[in-house]
């Protein structure tokens, strides 16, 4: 089989969306897609902006700032930040970013809303609904807390949740966490739900996804 193409990828990644959606009785437009663009090339992320796409997000703050400057000539243009952060690199995400999908640190909110200049950055907090040890996020229990601080950080708006669920050979196996999620979402009055990559990102609509953030499907195997 001849390897497809990003139009080809795209096409299917697009139709992917609307099956979900249809099924979810829920229309298109609820959902947007992010391409994750981590490590791959720029003209990678050209050619997908010619195709449509303006949402990209980066996993590396300083892979971030770079690809922004070197296509500040594509307007429309729309960056996410949806790894983790350091303080040291808040700088990096505080220019660049339109949205932050992983906010979950006191220290960083607080050097996001230093350095924040422009409009206010919109926040998705990160919560780890599974309880794994090896991934960040806050537990439910600690997001009332956080949330309350947020008052404290003008330059950022927290809109919504962001969750990575265990990892599985079986996307249903993550619809208990993105519901959980999405429950959770709601009782605090959140509406953005940032959740669902590749592999499971269909069921996370079903569940309630606003923004889905897929890579491989798009872009296959990113570059080491």
């Amino acid at each position: 089989m001849s390897e497809l193409t990003l139009a080809q990828r795209f096409e299917a990644v697009q139709a992917r969306i609307h099956a979900a959606c249809a099924r979810a009785g829920r229309n298109v437009s609820s959902v947007q897609l992010i391409a994750v663009s981590k490590r791959q090339p720029l003209e990678a992320l050209r050619e997908a902006y010619a195709l449509g796409q303006r949402h990209f997000g980066e996993n590396y703050a300083q892979e971030l700032r770079d690809k922004h400057a070197a296509l500040s000539d594509l307007p429309g243009l729309r960056w996410h930040a949806i790894g983790p952060l350091q303080v040291k690199n808040a700088k990096y995400v505080a220019q660049a970013a339109h949205v932050f999908h992983a906010l979950e640190n006191v220290e960083v909110a607080q050097a996001l809303n230093r350095r924040r200049t422009h409009d206010a950055l919109r926040c998705l907090v990160e919560v780890n609904v599974a309880g794994e040890g090896s991934k960040a996020g806050l537990s439910p229990d600690a997001l009332p807390a956080f949330l309350a601080q947020a008052a404290n950080w003008p330059a950022l708006t927290v809109v919504g949740l962001m969750a990575m669920p265990p990892l599985s050979d079986d996307a249903e196996a993550s619809r208990p966490h993105f519901r959980a999620v999405a429950t959770l979402a709601k009782q605090h009055g959140l509406t953005e739900l940032s959740m669902g990559s590749t592999f499971d990102f269909e069921v996370a609509i079903e569940e309630g996804a606003t923004w889905v953030r897929v890579g491989t499907a798009l872009f296959g195997e990113r570059l080491r």
